[in-house]
């Protein structure tokens, strides 16, 4: 594997290591010329914006990890285990959904194709490392009792606050409207009635997501658990005379979804409640892109 490390300006000229190896960063003038068969943006919209057609225009699978392109008719919102199909040669540009709709999806999926799922109310927990490095310095910085640079309008050190990106006119957050929004056209359904909530809460490890479910058919419960224990990516932690269940501690490094507190609604028909984990890092961002790309080259696109 032949890697191109790219960056802005003011890092081009520097030593990447790759495989023991010390390798120069370049400028996406010089990358672009290399004609990759993939490129990872990981570098914001507005570069994503005016980079990835230059890219695809030079026959190069892009995988984008921003929001720039993923409600973009014809380009595919790609969550490997769900919709991996949906990837053809004709559409070069991929997007990597959000991190906080990548793990939830991957738990709704396997209830949508056996139940069908009429209504989805979320509540997000969500890490301090979704909102970048300025975020995570924040935390660190309120700890540690220093006056640091603040990337959140409050404190975060010993609070939590329900404001998850930019308030739209409909009174959603910006990250709030992309899981209603990501889902459906992740699950290819439109009919489905989604609802969200974001807070944003003072750990590192991860998302985590108190997910209700009302599904269109009858279910049972014990159905439910192998469904979910048999999805590729998803572990069960629900054992609760142990008080085991999922939680940002455990999940910090790992790539799969973990799924618990696993019960049946009992204030309407056909409800379910589920708790879902992941690290927002991997899954969420880093490790779905590879397994895009992995899916690339196990299919021969490449």
């Amino acid at each position: 594997i032949d890697l191109i490390p790219t960056a802005s300006k003011r890092s081009v000229g520097k030593k990447v290591l790759f495989h023991g190896n010390e390798i120069t960063v370049c400028s996406l003038e010089d990358a672009v010329i290399e004609n990759p068969h993939i490129a990872i943006f990981s570098a914001g919209t507005e570069v994503s914006i005016e980079w990835a057609p230059r890219f695809a225009e030079r026959q190069t699978f892009v995988i984008d990890n921003s929001s720039a392109w993923r409600m973009n008719e014809g380009i595919p919102l790609v969550v490997p285990e769900i919709n991996a199909g949906s990837i053809n040669n004709n559409t070069r540009i991929i997007a990597n959904p959000n991190c906080s709709t990548i793990q939830m999806v991957l738990a709704l999926m396997p209830l949508h194709r056996n139940y069908g799922i009429r209504r989805v109310v979320v509540s997000t927990y969500q890490s301090v490392t979704g909102s970048g490095v300025s975020a995570a310095r924040q935390l660190d910085d309120e700890r540690k009792g220093v006056d640091g640079k603040k990337a959140y309008p409050h404190r975060i050190d010993l609070n939590l606050f329900p404001h998850g990106g930019k308030f739209l006119n409909n009174g959603y957050t910006t990250e709030e409207q992309k899981l209603v929004d990501e889902t459906r056209k992740i699950l290819d359904d439109n009919g489905i009635m989604l609802t969200a909530t974001v807070v944003r809460v003072p750990v590192y490890g991860g998302h985590s997501e108190a997910i209700n479910v009302e599904l269109k058919n009858a279910y049972d419960l014990n159905e439910v658990r192998e469904l979910l224990s048999d999805t590729p990516g998803i572990t069960i932690q629900d054992n609760v005379e142990a008080n085991e269940y999922p939680m940002p501690l455990y999940a910090e490094g790992k790539d799969d979804v973990f799924v618990g507190r696993i019960r049946r609604d009992e204030s309407i028909p056909n409800g379910l409640n589920l708790w879902v984990v992941s690290d927002n890092l991997r899954k969420g961002a880093a490790t779905n892109a590879v397994q895009i790309a992995e899916y690339l080259v196990t299919n021969k696109f490449v």
